[in-house]
């Protein structure tokens, strides 16, 4: 072979080695080490930037009685009442859902706003630091993997001196008579695991189970391979956020191949099923009203 031919192989060898190196190489794969928890919630593996080449392509879907909402079909503005924050909403009423979940991008100087009158809020951290401060000033700063409830009608104020990207939840608190919820925070690895008899999966609850509380956040975390044994089909909606792995969903008669970032509405009475795929745990958040009569 004539040396300048080797030497142009050897270039195109050279390229597709650095290619391989580099975070978005076709055969990176970055040390789940080096990356912060829940990274792939707001960096996903298929993400915009990887769907370049297919223009009009999302997995989103949009259904009677569930709907698959993607991180490539997200749409951020500025959130109303909230300074310096950009929000997407995933689910709201307009889909069938009686509570409305979004993202709130919030950047450096940026600070919540209440929200409507008789609605309570759940946050989680998936990226950064906030301090929930009362309307004495009196304030929890809270990373990663940590949460707050805010009862309906509660004065506070969500704030952020840096990028912190928080999942919010909202709905019209079901109140019962001479039963009130207080304004707590927490962190998901203070939670005790509990018993799920017949079932693989750990499962931690982030709000008391006790009467005053009209939903409950639960943390359910499964090891590649394994799944739900029930095929739910039960009168709750439900809010999902996958927070980490990936799998395969099945809402109605419907497969979905779900990955970190990606959040699922499930309308009541859904057929409802999830196993767990790939290398590392699949963790997900789920909103679930509970407590109160259907009636």
């Amino acid at each position: 072979m004539q040396t300048p031919q080797l030497f142009l192989l050897l270039s195109v060898a050279l390229s597709f080695v650095k290619l391989g190196m580099t975070d978005g190489g076709f055969c990176s794969a970055p040390s789940i080490l080096d990356r912060p928890m829940y990274w792939k919630v707001t960096k996903p593996t298929l993400s915009p930037s990887h769907l370049q080449d297919l223009p009009g392509f999302t997995r989103s879907v949009y259904k009677r009685d569930h709907a698959l909402i993607t991180h490539e079909s997200h749409v951020f503005s500025p959130l109303p009442e909230w300074t310096n924050t950009l929000g997407a909403y995933l689910i709201t009423p307009a889909m069938g859902s009686h509570f409305v979940m979004y993202l709130a991008n919030m950047q450096e100087k940026s600070k919540s706003g209440l929200p409507p009158h008789d609605v309570e809020r759940f946050i989680f951290v998936v990226e950064g630091t906030v301090t929930v401060a009362n309307a004495s000033g009196f304030g929890s700063k809270l990373g990663v993997d940590s949460y707050a409830y805010l009862p309906p009608n509660y004065e506070h104020s969500l704030m952020s001196d840096g990028t912190a990207t928080l999942i919010v939840l909202e709905r019209r608190y079901a109140s019962l008579e001479n039963h009130n919820t207080e304004h707590f925070v927490g962190s998901t690895d203070k939670q005790p695991l509990l018993e799920t008899p017949g079932e693989v999966f750990q499962l931690r609850k982030l709000l008391p189970t006790s009467m005053p509380y009209d939903f409950n956040i639960h943390i359910m975390d499964f090891q590649p391979g394994e799944f739900l044994n029930v095929k739910e089909v039960h009168y709750n909606q439900h809010g999902l956020l996958l927070l980490e792995g990936q799998g395969i969903y099945r809402l109605g008669d419907s497969w979905y191949p779900v990955q970190a970032g990606d959040v699922i509405w499930m309308a009541p009475f859904v057929p409802q099923w999830y196993a767990a795929l790939g290398k590392t745990r699949s963790r997900y958040l789920i909103y679930k009203d509970v407590n109160r009569n259907p009636l």
